[in-house]
Parts: C-alpha cells; sequence; structure tokens
C-alpha cells in the first residue's frame, strides 16, 4: 500500500561546518550575535513541553508533532517537588523518568534547553518548591539562607549529575540550562543567592555548558534577575512591541543572540475566570516579527497538557486565584494533543525554504576557489554532483545583452542566476545562450549538474563543469568563484532539518532546497514517491540519495524508495533540491507502484 500524499513544509537554513573546531560545542558568538553550534551559526525555534504534564505513554506523540510541526529544540521544566516528595526521598520513575523523556527528544532529533529551577513557576504547585520546605516556619525561599540553600544543594546534587552525560558537549542534546526563573520578580533580588547557583551549576555541570536565566522583558526586572555569567534571556507575548522587548534584553546583554524564552501562544485559566483565548492570527506574526530579526524563541507553551492530581498551582494578584485542572493554555497542540488553527499557522511562519545560494556556507565549507577563468570538476577534485561559478557583470548592461557559452562547454546543466534570480537553463547538446541585463557588479552565478559521465561510447574522457568561459556580448567574463559543494555531506549530518530557520522573500524559481517529515504507517514498506508538478532535482530520504527526478522530461514519473531507509516511530527527514521551480504549494506523492510516460522528445538515437 501507498503512502499518503506528504505537504513539503519549506524550510530555511544558516548553518556552516567548519572541520577545524570542536566536533560537539554549543556557544555564543558574541560578535555575530548568534548561538554556534559545532562552531556553525545556529538558531532554534523551540516549543515548551511538560512531562510531568503529559502521561508517559504520550509523550512519544507530543514530541513527534513539536518535530513535524517544524520545530529543532523542546523546553523542559524539572519540577523539584514532583521528584522529592518527601526530605531524601526521590522518585524518579514511571512518569516522572525525567532521563527517559530527554533520551526520547533525542532519540526524535530535539535538542533540549533545560529548565531545572530549583523554582520554575510554570502555574505548578508553589513552583516546583517542595511544601516540606515549609516545615521550617521562617525559612525564606529563593534566598541565601542557610536551611533553603542546604536543600537546594541536596537537590541539585542528585539531579545534575543525571544532566551532565546529556549536555551537547558530551554526546547529549542539552544545549543549555536555565538557572533560577524570573528572580527578577521577586522580591528579595539577592545577587549572592544567584552567586550561589551558578557555583553550583559550574561545579556539577562543568564550565562549557551554556548556562542563562529568563525575565520579564523590563529593565527593573533584569537588573534584579541577571548575573554575570548567566546569559540574560526575556520572556514576552504577543501582544509586546519586539523591538522594545528586545532593547530590554540589549540593555543587559549588548552583544549576543536574541532570545525569547517564553514566547505566549496562550494563557492559562483561573477557577471563576474567563477562558483564556490568543488570536492565532497575532502569535503567528509575532512569531514571524522574532524570526526576521534572527531571533532564538521558545513558545511557552507549544503543549499545555494536564495538572493531574494535586499539581495545579495558584497565583496571587491582589487576591488568591488557583489554577485550573487543565492547562491547555489555548497552546498549538491542544490538552488532547490535537493540532490547532494556531499549530498550522505557527507551521507556516516557520517552514521556508532555503535558496541554494543562501547557504554556499554549508554547502561548500572549504570556501570558494579563485581563478582568472572556469575550473572543471576533475581539476578541483569534485567527482559527482554540483558546483557553482560565481563572477560579476563587468559593466552596466541596461539592454538585454547575449550570456553565452562556447559549443560543448557546458558539461551537463548550467543554472543561471542574476542577483539570486533565475535567468533559465543552459544545456550540453542544447541552449547554449541566454539574454540577461544588469549592473555593474551584480552578482552571476551558474549552478553546473553533472548529469553522469559517459560509459559506452568512442570517448571516455567526460570531463564535467564549465569546459570554456562564458562570455557577455563575445566579451570574455573573468575572475570567477568556484563552489565545490558537498550537498550530501551536509545532509548526512542532519542539515538543513537541524539547521537555521531563515524567511525569504523571493519566488520559488531556480534552485532550492525544501524540507518535509513524514511518518510511515506503523511499517517500513518499499514505495514509490511521485513529483506533482516539480520540475527537475535531487531527492534525499533519511540522507540517503535517492537520486535525479525530471518529471517532464520523462518517462520516468517516479522514484524507489526502500523501506529499508524507513524509520518506523519516528520522523523521516525528506530534502528536495529543486532546480528550476516548485509548485506554489509543494507536496510529495507516495504509491505502491511506479508511474512512466510517453516522452515526446525522441530522436533517432532513442531507439538504439
Amino acid at each position: 500500500m501507498g503512502l499518503p500524499a506528504l505537504g513539503l513544509l519549506l524550510a530555511a537554513a544558516l548553518l556552516r561546518t567548519e572541520a577545524a573546531l570542536p566536533a560537539r560545542s554549543f556557544q555564543i558568538d558574541f560578535e555575530r550575535d548568534c548561538f554556534r553550534k559545532d562552531g556553525a551559526p545556529f538558531r532554534y525555534v523551540s516549543g515548551s513541553v511538560h512531562y510531568a504534564r503529559v502521561p508517559r505513554p504520550a509523550w512519544r506523540d507530543r514530541l513527534l508533532r513539536l518535530y513535524m510541526a517544524g520545530l529543532n529544540a523542546v523546553q523542559v521544566y524539572v519540577p523539584w517537588n514532583y521528584h522529592e516528595p518527601q526530605p531524601g526521598v526521590y522518585d524518579f520513575t514511571g512518569d516522572r523518568d525525567v532521563e527517559a523523556f530527554l533520551d526520547l527528544a533525542a532519540e526524535l532529533g530535539l535538542l533540549v534547553i533545560l529548565r531545572p529551577g530549583p523554582y520554575i513557576c510554570a502555574e505548578w504547585e508553589m513552583g516546583g518548591l517542595p511544601a516540606w520546605l515549609l516545615w521550617k516556619a521562617d525559612i525564606i525561599l529563593r534566598s541565601t539562607d542557610p536551611a533553603y540553600l542546604a536543600a537546594v544543594d541536596a537537590w541539585l546534587h542528585v539531579l545534575l549529575p543525571k544532566v551532565k552525560p546529556r549536555l551537547y558537549q558530551h554526546g547529549g542534546n542539552i544545549i543549555s540550562v536555565q538557572v533560577e526563573n524570573e528572580y527578577g520578580s521577586y522580591y528579595a533580588c539577592d545577587p549572592s543567592y544567584l552567586q550561589h547557583l551558578l557555583g553550583t551549576f559550574r561545579a556539577l555541570l562543568g564550565p562549557e555548558v551554556l548556562l542563562f536565566t529568563t525575565d520579564g522583558a523590563q529593565v527593573e526586572e533584569l537588573r534584579c534577575g541577571t548575573l554575570q555569567g548567566l546569559y540574560a534571556t526575556v520572556d514576552f507575548g504577543p501582544d509586546s512591541n519586539v523591538t522594545e522587548a528586545f532593547g530590554a534584553q540589549r540593555h543587559i546583554e549588548p552583544r549576543g543572540p536574541l532570545v525569547n524564552s517564553e514566547y505566549y501562544t496562550g494563557w492559562l485559566d483561573y477557577w471563576g475566570g474567563p477562558h483564556a483565548s490568543t488570536s492565532a492570527t497575532l502569535v503567528a506574526q509575532g512569531l514571524a516579527d522574532m524570526l526576521q530579526l534572527g531571533a532564538n524563541v521558545n513558545m511557552y507553551m507549544f503543549h499545555g497538557g494536564t495538572n493531574f492530581a494535586y499539581w495545579s498551582g495558584a497565583d496571587f494578584k491582589g487576591q488568591y486565584k488557583p489554577v485550573t485542572t487543565s492547562y491547555d493554555y489555548d497552546a498549538p497542540l491542544s490538552e488532547a494533543g490535537d493540532p490547532t488553527e494556531k499549530l498550522f499557522a505557527i507551521r507556516t511562519v516557520i517552514s521556508k525554504y532555503a535558496d541554494l545560494l543562501d547557504v554556499l556556507d554549508v554547502l561548500s565549507p572549504s570556501g570558494p576557489i579563485q581563478s582568472q577563468f572556469p575550473l572543471i570538476f576533475e581539476t578541483v577534485k569534485q567527482a559527482h554532483g554540483f558546483m557553482l561559478y560565481r563572477t560579476q557583470l563587468p559593466r552596466d548592461i541596461l539592454a538585454p545583452a547575449t550570456l553565452s557559452a562556447p559549443p560543448h562547454s557546458i558539461c551537463d546543466r548550467g543554472y543561471v542566476m542574476l542577483q539570486k534570480e533565475y535567468q533559465g537553463t543552459l544545456e550540453r547538446d542544447g541552449q547554449t545562450e541566454l539574454r540577461v541585463k544588469g549592473k555593474a557588479g551584480d552578482t552571476l552565478d551558474v549552478l553546473l549538474e553533472n548529469m553522469g559521465r559517459i560509459s559506452f561510447g568512442a570517448n571516455f574522457s567526460d570531463f564535467k563543469g564549465l569546459l570554456g568561459n562564458l562570455s557577455l556580448d563575445s566579451r570574455l567574463l573573468r575572475k570567477w568563484l568556484i563552489y565545490p559543494l558537498a550537498i550530501d555531506a551536509a545532509i548526512q549530518q542532519g542539515w538543513p532539518h537541524a539547521a537555521l530557520p531563515k524567511s525569504s522573500c523571493r519566488g520559488r524559481a531556480g534552485p532550492a532546497f525544501y524540507t518535509g517529515t513524514f511518518e510511515t504507517p506503523g511499517i517500513a514498506w518499499d514505495t514509490f514517491v511521485k513529483f506533482p508538478g516539480w520540475s527537475k532535482g535531487q531527492l534525499w530520504i533519511n540522507g540517503f540519495n535517492l537520486g535525479r527526478y525530471w518529471p517532464h522530461q520523462g518517462p520516468q514519473q517516479t522514484l524507489f524508495v526502500p523501506g529499508s531507509i524507513l524509520r518506523v516511530g519516528c520522523p523521516n527527514n525528506i530534502t528536495v533540491l529543486e532546480l528550476e521551480g516548485a509548485p506554489p504549494n509543494p507536496f510529495l506523492l507516495f504509491l505502491d507502484q511506479p508511474l512512466f510516460n510517453r516522452t515526446f522528445n525522441h530522436s533517432p538515437m532513442d531507439k538504439e
């Protein structure tokens, strides 16, 4: 049986691999105002899911839905009182098995932003602090009170050793860890308390882990909630002015990545109050505004869940306001785990395609080769696939001029872009001229595709690339940058699924990457994939290169997908490199048999 139709999510990325840098690192680049993962610029779009509010059998389902919505990280609170119900009595079994939750996230390809408290708020009973702390009536919570610190230290010495092996630097998926939570909103304003926590976290987790704080987007809150050595982030909802809110973060952190650690997709309900509701359009627009600024965003909540048993907390805002059992939060994924209109609106915002020209640092990590004239594949020791040739227009061309290649010099297809706009395709034994116009200094790019070397015939020396120089109205173009593209290596390393979403305002014509995910229906069968409305390109599933598709050329209309490369129980990643132009609503169709059509491009040689 064939798999159902798959709507491809358009995704974009700006991820650079640098082999010389450490293999596992997650750091802040204060010069470029971004995170760096394994040395490459990185941004996360994350969602909060609280394992304590979701029955363990549903964990996989909720995390899968988060992943398939296009998010690359999950933010996780650890409620202290959930695990230490009595002093010195710990429970990490069943629904409380936080290690299993973290490992499941890793299995599904999700990074983790961990918020272990000790105080978490989260509208959870006593903000995650154990009620037994109040057995000492004069205790001062969230302060340097020795009784409180002793209990905190004992707890962290149990919890953080479970965390350390799962840090990204140690091969795990935890990229950052929060120290305390919204401390600037607490009356104490005690920097000595934060300093004590910082020392404990560093002692137990090591010097490399990225530690951060979160506070409201007000300078006063940030003043009391931040500490040198802890990266300061903010939280705010879609009704806030994005520029002003991040301006508060910049007041404390003049350089570094912009981070909204709690972007409120909805709000909680109180008993006796109105049901909270936040417009999907408003949430999506706020998210788009932040992504446009290059910010990292965590959606609070992505899936709220339920305050089972006695775990719902309360607020005091002039009066006591207990929180309802439901923690649906009007989140993108409902309390029962169903997708909502808000989820689809969010997915549309973060699902963009990546123009090939925008990700050359990913695909050609060694950088370009400079040459007065084009170099062929063999000269730069590129065997297969693609190379990009780049130069600039030497003069203004106000009226269309002829861009031409010598006979038999395009081996085998050249996709031409001027100022990133697709102009057309030059072909071996086909079209070798295009009409172009532009200004002096405009960038001219030619993506050369190797369609396969001759395997039978008189001449086996089938060189690839630009075998002769291009000319503009008969004047040779010079000063080329040549990018050997290691596309397969990048995809096998997880790009673009683990990469930085980046919106693009350009059209879909010309070379671009499209990504999506799908689940197999219980078992991984062999199948065939069809490309309705697509032009020509290459397909990868789970990093496996399935080959070229070219449906309008025919006769082959489908590609074979071996069941052996498919995964059951976790997402299957699809990456498409479309070379000429995708359909307006890109999707793939999985079938149980191949399709072939008759082609109208026959020549006498086709029969031999």
